[in-house]
């Protein structure tokens, strides 16, 4: 039987209706080209309702978003791990991919228990596992600050003045906002400045697993089948968000309650058919559309390139650290998961940009775009910015290569750019505990985002993630690599941190020097990093610890590659949105801005693709297409009991295709029908459409989906969750 949303959505969406009829008198409307783009809640409004009816929208488009309230369906939509997720129910419920809960899955495993290989299932609410680390963010509210933030800027200020007054008044734009209880605050740019949005959501601590299928399962087809179709993949978890006996964020304690979404989605028990129109919601991490060509370049040339040869390095170091060792294996786990992912990305990255010639196709749009500018005055400062972004690149690019193995050691909760593990652990560690340790030596309210007295906690727990990602062997061989790297470095680019304690020594005499430093050192050990954190700089410095001062050593080098970036990057804040401008007023339409990790919807229809000639991919894989891949080895072993219940139904959907405009952080989107109903789960794009991050190809821009009937089949037929399925609002076993 199907579900409707909590009663109180009904005369709200009655309610809005008016509000949008009201609203799209007075905005300019998007009737061609809206699927095109990742388009925030706010730009909903501004996409034409008739045309999204014609689509196969059967909601008043207000039903997503309500912009007077900052509400809607769209909140149902979750940022968990990183990745995007669902409520699919009113106590609490998410769903989301296996892939984004694999840390929490790695974090309940053991030799003994080896939840990864086998799975779990939880048949009550007292047998889900909590995530000591994992969290789920709920969107409340998006504003828009932009004239606001501007405003301070005074006038003639140079680059890095107005970025710094920009700064200034965003930290008292979040300050204010945090006076509400239970409310996290950030305000986030799109396209370096052109608009800024303060983003309220609540953040929820107590993360349960409720359901993960066997690895054969929910990566079947391991890096073989990964960026690619036909796909036979089911990636699909189950988590509950807990909350205290008040209703609000709390930690994990036994006397926690479910939480309950004023949003969630509905499952659909039709599923979808070739044509249907389906909506993708979500939170994409990054693309890179509103570069310059010259820009785009340099991902070609320089970032891709880079990363695949690291990430291929790693991979060989992780698999023979890990081969014959079962507590490596599963500490090792995650992270090799993680960079096999961004490996494959960036060779598929490599080979679309040059098979769509994307930066030529780029140039040729930029000088388009100049000549126009040329001839009005209105835009006449697009011309300068376009030559400015050049010189900012210029710079960037002549220190490149060191910056770039700076960069790989990100600092306390940041990630490496592009979602990617920090290692060596040792030298995250130690870097992380003495940026820290700067840091405290602040008075509270000028300590850099992440770092105050608050935040404290929320780092011990990223340190305690990544300790459990730890493996001593694999660790000192990855470290090996990179201090190897840094000796390659031109004279012009040195890291003096690693020549101080490596340059001149071989091979052997370099793995002896790791060795050392991982010898007796107190990094490792959680106590000793609770107390770490609590110190100074020269407390630090105090202990005579090699691998504590090689850390100090190098974020001393990373601390001062940011304030080379703030300035890069300044410039770019003030160039960039006047190119951008005249981008738009060129295009003559609105432009969904690049992804930066905020919520976004996208449009999209179930259809297949042809990838080359002669080739045409159909939308839809099936349980026989499961079987018939069955190898009995990785990554096609099929569990015996999925097997013998598959055999009896081998027309039922596994994976499907539709043209959405998905991008990484889209993992685990919900993807919902014209009733706003489930239908599956986003988890990767095909192969040609891998460089979508730089541009659009209707032709082969396909994401790929788990049909949400996969997933209720293995619980129905394989797992007998009659209680779960229940609770989904799904019909059990008859």
């Amino acid at each position: 039987m199907n579900r409707t949303h909590p009663t109180r959505t009904r005369p709200i969406r009655a309610r809005l209706a008016c509000t949008l009829a009201a609203a799209l008198l007075a905005l300019p409307a998007v009737s061609v080209h809206a699927l095109d783009g990742k388009w925030t809640p706010q730009q909903v409004l501004d996409i034409d309702a008739r045309w999204l009816k014609q689509q196969g929208l059967k909601l008043p488009p207000s039903a997503l978003w309500d912009g007077e309230r900052g509400t809607g369906l769209l909140t149902g939509t979750v940022n968990i791990a990183g990745c995007s997720g669902a409520f699919v129910s009113n106590t609490g419920l998410i769903v989301t991919n296996h892939h984004c809960l694999f840390n929490l899955v790695q974090e309940h495993s053991s030799p003994q228990r080896d939840l990864i290989t086998n799975g779990f299932l939880a048949r009550t609410p007292a047998e889900e596992l909590p995530g000591k680390t994992t969290r789920v963010e709920i969107p409340k509210r998006f504003t828009d600050v932009t004239a606001r933030l501007l405003a301070a800027v005074p006038a003639g200020a140079t680059p890095q003045q107005r970025l710094k007054a920009i700064d200034e008044a965003q930290k008292a734009i979040v300050a204010e906002c945090r006076k509400q209880a239970d409310i996290k605050c950030k305000v986030s740019a799109f396209d370096d400045g052109v608009t800024y949005t303060l983003i309220e959501s609540i953040e929820l601590r107590d993360i349960r697993l409720v359901y993960a299928p066997p690895r054969a399962i929910g990566e079947y087809g391991g890096e073989i089948d990964n960026w690619s179709w036909p796909r036979h993949t089911g990636d699909f978890a189950i988590a509950r968000a807990w909350v205290g006996s008040d209703g609000r964020p709390a930690d994990f304690a036994e006397g926690n309650k479910p939480f309950a979404p004023e949003f969630f989605f509905p499952i659909s028990n039709d599923g979808v058919k070739e044509g249907d129109f389906v909506m993708v919601l979500g939170y994409p991490g990054i693309t890179w559309r509103s570069l310059i060509a010259d820009e785009m370049r340099e991902r070609r040339e320089r970032f891709f390139v880079r990363r695949e040869d690291l990430f291929g390095e790693w991979i060989a170091i992780l698999e023979k650290a890990s081969e014959a060792d079962a507590q490596a294996r599963i500490a090792l786990a995650a992270n090799l998961k993680g960079i096999h992912n961004r490996y494959k990305n960036a060779q598929g990255q490599i080979a679309g940009l040059d098979r769509g010639r994307m930066v030529d196709k780029q140039r040729a749009a930029d000088d388009a775009v100049a000549a126009w500018a040329a001839k009005q005055p209105a835009h006449a400062d697009a011309i300068t910015a376009r030559d400015a972004l050049r010189e900012v690149l210029a710079e960037r690019e002549r220190s490149w290569e060191r910056d770039f193995l700076l960069n790989l050691i990100p600092m306390g909760n940041d990630s490496v750019a592009g979602g990617i593990p920090p290692l060596p652990k040792g030298l995250y560690f130690a870097a992380t505990l003495a940026h820290n340790a700067v840091e405290q030596g602040k008075p509270d309210e000028a300590r850099a985002s992440g770092w105050t007295a608050a935040e404290q906690s929320r780092l011990r727990d990223r340190l305690r993630r990544e300790q459990a990602n730890y493996s001593i062997d694999a660790d000192r061989r990855v470290f090996a690599a990179l201090v190897r790297r840094a000796l390659a470095l031109p004279q012009d680019q040195r890291i003096a941190a690693i020549d101080a304690r490596f340059a001149g020594k071989t091979p052997a005499q370099i793995d002896e020097a790791i060795a050392a430093l991982y010898a007796g050192t107190p990094v490792f050990d959680a106590a000793a990093q609770d107390a770490m954190l609590g110190e100074g700089l020269d407390a630090l410095s105090a202990r005579k610890d090699p691998l504590l001062d090689l850390g100090i050593a190098w974020n001393r080098e990373l601390r001062a590659l940011r304030e080379r970036e703030r300035d890069w990057n300044a410039r770019a804040a003030l160039h960039r949105p006047a190119w951008r401008r005249a981008v738009a007023a060129h295009a003559g339409k609105p432009i969904a801005p690049d992804a930066n990790g905020t919520l976004r919807i996208s449009f999209a229809h179930v259809q297949g693709y042809a990838p080359r000639d002669g080739m045409q991919y159909t939308p839809f894989t099936t349980l026989a297409g499961v079987l018939e891949k069955h190898t009995g080895k990785e990554p096609f072993d099929v569990p015996a009991n999925v097997r013998a219940a598959a055999a009896t139904q081998p027309t039922r959907r596994v994976n499907f295709l539709a043209d959405g405009d998905t991008s990484g952080g889209n993992s685990g989107s919900p993807v919902i029908d014209g009733r706003g109903r489930l239908v599956g789960l986003n988890f990767d794009r095909v192969w040609e459409n891998v460089a979508g991050d730089f541009g659009f190809n209707p032709a082969v821009s396909r994401n790929v989906s788990v049909d949400i009937g996969y997933m209720l089949w293995l619980l129905r037929d394989v797992e007998k969750a009659d209680t779960l399925l229940q609770e989904l609002g799904v019909a059990s076993r008859k």
